[in-house]
């Protein structure tokens, strides 16, 4: 006998990028209307765990993020998660900065950019971060 999860997938489909449905609703994974229903507190979470230590796993490639102390290493993951991996590593004179443990200099490379401009009380908090070590 087929389990119920199987038959489902085989009648909904298994999509993992937003689309759709026949309804026109926005519709993801079997079947999911996250229009209307949308996800609960525990899948939004688990959602973000995960995306946490993808984010964490792709910056522990670099030496210069080993290397970080917690609290900058929190703040290096937030940034990454906002921008991307790739758009965090575009910030080649802050990793620079990191490598040489400057981190007055690794502040000032994040204020000097768009990102500062785009994200308002995230850059101030974690700019602080950055400089002093403290956690928010």
């Amino acid at each position: 006998m087929k389990s119920i999860q199987e038959q489902l997938i085989l009648h909904e489909g298994l999509r993992l990028k937003p689309y759709r449905c026949p309804a026109g609703k926005l519709t993801i994974g079997v079947g999911r209307n996250i229009e209307d229903k949308g996800i609960t507190k525990e899948e939004a979470l688990f959602l973000l765990e995960n995306d946490i230590r993808g984010v964490t796993t792709a910056l522990e490639r670099h030496d210069w993020f080993t290397k970080l102390d917690a609290i900058r290493k929190k703040v290096v993951v937030d940034m990454a998660f906002n921008l991307g991996v790739g758009g965090f590593l575009q910030f080649k004179k802050l990793i620079a900065a990191l490598e040489r443990g400057d981190y007055q200099a690794a502040t000032a490379e994040m204020i000097d950019s768009r990102w500062h401009r785009q994200v308002g009380q995230r850059a101030l908090r974690l700019e602080r971060m950055m400089r002093t070590g403290e956690d928010y």
